[in-house]
Order: C-alpha cells, then structure tokens, then sequence
C-alpha cells in the first residue's frame, strides 16, 4: 500500500480510537452498576453473563485500538467473571464479596487509565495491510497480440490463422535479432516458439517479463527442461490443437481482475466492527457491518458476503449460535464464518468449530494477519462457489446457473428498459463426431466451442452449456438484430476451425435461435423462443442462426 493510502488508514484508527475512549467511561458506568446488580443477586446467570461480555468486549477492543493497559485490566475482570460463571450458585454468594471488590479495582484503574490517555494519541503502529484486487470494469478485451519464432518445427500460418479467430492477432519471425528488437521495443502479451529458440527467450527474459510457450516435437526431457529454465509457461507437444494453446493463453495474458471480496462483519460494537472494516477497505475488499445479530438473515440475502466475520460475544445472541443458525439455511451452508475474538481458552475455541466455524482469530490481530487470513478463506469460498456452478468439462456456467443468471439479468433489463436477448446454439450432427472420431475428440469440439464464445462475447454477456452439445447465451443490452449479427461471426470462425484425430482433419459447425426482451417478458418464454427458432435453423439446413418469429406470426 502507497504511503498515502496507509497514512489515511492511520487517521482513521486515530479517530476510532478517540471515539472509543470518548466512550468508556459510560461503558465503565454501565460495569459498575452490573456489578452492583451482582452484589444484589450474584446467583442470577443472566447478571454475570452481561457482565463477562461486558468486560470480555472491552478488553478486545483496547488491546486492538492500542490501550494495552485497559486491556489487561478487562482481561484480568473477564477471567474473575469466568470463575464465577463456573460456579454453582451456592459457590458464588461464598466469593461473592471478593468477586466485586476485584471487579470494582479493575474498573477504577480502567477509569483512570483513560484520564491520563490524551486525546490526540499517535496512531496504531501497525504495517499497512497488503493490498487485493481492485475491481474489473466490464469491457471487452481490446485484443491480445502473440509473436512467434518460427523455424522448421513451428509453422506459424496456419496456427496464427486459428488463434486470430480466438481473438488474438499476431506477427511472425524468423531472425533472433529482429524478434528481440520488436519484443523489446513493444512487448507483446506472450511468444510462442520452438525449445530452439529457448536461448533466445531466456535472453529476452532478463530484459522484458513475457510470457513464453513452447511448441515441439520433441519429447524428452531435455528439451522441456530447457523451455522450463528459459522461462517457458508451457510445453505442447505437435501435433497441436489451437483451442489448447488459446487455454493458456488465456490464462497467462488474462487482463481483467477478480471482483473484491465481500465481506460481513457482525459486531455489536460499532467501534470494533468499523476498525477492522477500515483494514479490510484498505485492502480493496467491499465490507458490510451489522451490530444487531437479528438483522443476519437479511444481509445475508441481500449483500451475498464471500465470508462472515464474527464477534463470538454479543448480549443478545451468542456467536456460536448465531452461526448454528447460519447453518441451518442451505444456501448458506458452505458460506465461511470466522469468529474475531479475545476469547483464548482452547477448549473454548474448539467448541465453536463444532458448531459450523471455519475459524477463529484472537484479538488483537495484526492487520497483515487479518487481511491474509480473510483473502485466504474468500478465496477458497469462491473457487467452491465456482466449481459448484460450472460444467466440469467446458468450464461453462451449469444449466441451473445460467438460468439462475437470466432471472436476474431480465429484472435488471426490466429497471433499465434495456434489451436482452437469450440464444440456443446447438453442434451440428455431433453425434456422427462421437461415432467416427471418439468421445475424446467430441470434448474437444465441446471445449473449443466454449472457449471461443467466451472469447468472442463480451464480458457483460454470460455463456453456458445447457446440456449434451446445447448451451446458452444472454446477451445484455442488444437487440435480437445484433445478437444475430454476433453470433454469425461467430459461427463463420468456428465453422473454419480444424481439428485433427489420428492424422485424421475434420470441421464442426453449430445451429443457434435468437429469441428477445421486451418482445417476449418472462424468463421461461425466452428460452422457449429461442430453442424453437434452434430447431427451426436446424430444420433448414444446420450451419446458421435464426431469430425468433412468433411475434410476427402472431
């Protein structure tokens, strides 16, 4: 994090931190006259467990806002009060004296701490939070450019040719010298080439940081070893598929970041929810606070958190089962929950994992340590989310996905009074693929049809297999002109793709229907629509994309 950023982090600590102690001597007020109720009912359960979250609240709020002295004198208060708790009530009335007077000790030297304590403190000294990924714009990829090195094992042509429809431009040489000029001069988003050009890009990378992928017919492993200390992302081995080069590619030249976590901090003190918010900010994830538990359910719905982070006391409802509640709602039961808590009894600790926690950090926690530990846990919650809802073969949204994306995107062209169009696209005579040339061969088909639209559509648009060789588009914010005019673009260069079995060469090509928003209202109609107008191009011959006509038939 720049200077900047971390100097503004500690101003806000600074002011979380004035405003606590601006508010202790009434949090203090209010433990003096529990303890009063105490000494007039020390049986009553209810009494001492106000109290413990009382003082179990303070001492993980100074320890994080840096007043280590009020600190210890809360932790030294909660311990009294454990004991207490565990206790039978006739064992209380017998320490029930000595329990007030060391609770009333504590609480006069907590006041007196906060006197001497300025109100310009100097901020927290803690190292800025690592910084996470800001938020992607939704905009289609300019284009991505690829330079090969070609010899007499690389023939650049036709594998250029095939990657241009992928969406990826590129230039070819065949001199080291001027390769390295042009790279240097205007690096490009990868380089592909042959291990005999594996000196050459190790020569390059210690000037200019380039992906580098390796296309060869040998296989020994030499020659990997070579690509691999030249840098290399990559090794195919020829003869290759251009879908298979386009899925690292992909992955090494991506440009757009992962949307910030989202995260929701349930604290009933304001003070302790908005500082660790402020680390979390300054990391780049979005934050939501609530500090009454019983709001849980509607956050929960609304905001759709990446994890939870919990205070594992709070008066009205214990952490442990608020989290047993969380639980028992199927949407959310993969969700994370982590308790934030001072609580450093093991057993303690142990228990509420039981009950459905995913874990459980100790107040104070380093701002480094809370950022990594939440990045870690919303990292793993998203790559679960995705596997869940994804076609294991293409990678695609699955078909409960996809029209779950649909309901939402129609409200959405519903409030903006944009279009919004569904296309069916179906694999023409697939089955004769699966026959001929084996069923590894139709995933490949599968796959480089995916792996195209996802190239070829814009971020905005949502792409899923349906089913079998079916899958679905929405695409947002066009007419059912324009989504035809996409998708015939698209058929045209996935019709020119060659895929090689065995020495064998074969072509595919596909059937799509086009169906609209507003012309057609709900969701289930679209998709209806669509796949009549699907079967309709098929009816016609395959190999073209239809749009919708009932509206003009009715």
């Amino acid at each position: 994090m720049e200077q900047q950023s971390f100097s503004a982090l500690s101003e806000k600590i600074v002011r979380l931190r004035r405003t606590y102690l601006a508010k202790l001597p009434q949090t203090l007020a209010k433990a003096r006259q529990g303890c009063g109720l105490l000494a007039e009912c020390v049986a009553d359960d209810r009494v001492v467990d106000d109290l413990f979250c009382c003082f179990h609240n303070i001492k993980g709020t100074a320890a994080s806002l840096g007043l280590p002295k009020i600190s210890a004198e809360s932790a030294a208060a909660t311990e009294m009060v454990r004991q207490l708790r565990r206790l039978d009530k006739a064992a209380r009335k017998t320490v029930q004296v000595r329990a007030i007077e060391g609770l009333g000790a504590c609480i006069s030297r907590m006041e007196s701490d906060a006197g001497l304590i300025g109100m310009e403190p100097a901020p927290v000294a803690h190292a800025p939070p690592p910084a996470v990924a800001e938020p992607s714009a939704d905009v289609a990829d300019p284009g991505r450019r690829v330079v090969f090195y070609c010899d007499n094992d690389l023939d650049a042509a036709e594998l250029g040719t095939q990657l241009s429809w992928f969406g990826y431009g590129f230039t070819s040489f065949t001199d080291p010298e001027a390769l390295k000029t042009a790279v240097l001069a205007d690096p490009p988003d990868a380089v592909i080439m042959s291990t005999a050009g594996a000196d050459v890009m190790a020569e390059l990378r210690r000037e200019v940081d380039v992906p580098a992928l390796f296309v060869s017919k040998n296989a020994s492993f030499d020659a990997r070893l070579r690509a691999v200390q030249a840098g290399g992302e990559a090794y195919f081995l020829k003869p290759v598929a251009a879908h298979d080069i386009v899925a690292i590619l992909d992955q090494v030249t991506t440009r757009n970041e992962p949307d910030p976590f989202r995260i929701l901090i349930v604290d009933d003190e304001p003070e302790m929810a908005d500082y660790h918010a402020v680390i979390l900010e300054a990391a780049g994830m979005v934050v939501r606070q609530i500090n009454q538990p019983s709001k849980i359910l509607k956050e929960l719905g609304e905001f759709l958190p990446d994890l939870v982070l919990m205070d594992m006391y709070m008066p009205s409802c214990s952490g442990r089962d608020l989290s047993r509640l969380i639980r028992q709602i199927p949407q959310f039961v993969s969700l994370p929950i982590i308790f934030l808590s001072s609580e450093t009894d093991k057993t303690v600790q142990v228990s509420v994992m039981r009950v459905g926690a995913d874990g459980f950090l100790t107040k104070p926690i380093s701002p480094e340590d809370l950022v990594a530990s939440v990045a870690v846990r919303a990292e793993r919650t998203r790559v679960l989310r995705s596997l869940m809802m994804r076609d294991s073969l293409t990678g695609l949204l699955n078909h409960t996905a996809l029209l779950h994306f649909l309901d939402t995107s129609l409200a959405s062209a519903r409030r903006s009074g944009q279009g919004l169009c569904v296309a069916m696209l179906d694999l023409d005579h697939f089955k004769k693929v699966n026959d001929v040339y084996g069923h590894p061969a139709g995933d490949q088909v599968l796959k480089a049809l995916a792996r195209m639209l996802e190239q070829r559509l814009r971020n905005s648009d949502v792409v899923g297999r349906y089913g079998g060789e079916e899958f679905a588009i929405v695409l947002q914010g066009v007419t059912v002109g324009e989504a035809t005019a996409i998708l015939d673009q698209i058929l045209r260069d996935f019709s020119a793709l060659t895929f090689a079995v065995d020495g064998a060469e074969f072509s595919c090509s596909f059937s799509a229907g086009i169906a609209g928003f507003p012309d057609i209202q709900a969701a289930d109609d679209l998709v209806k629509a669509a796949d009549e107008a699907l079967y309709s191009a098929k009816r016609d011959g395959r190999n073209q994309v239809q749009a919708d006509r009932s509206r003009e038939r009715s």
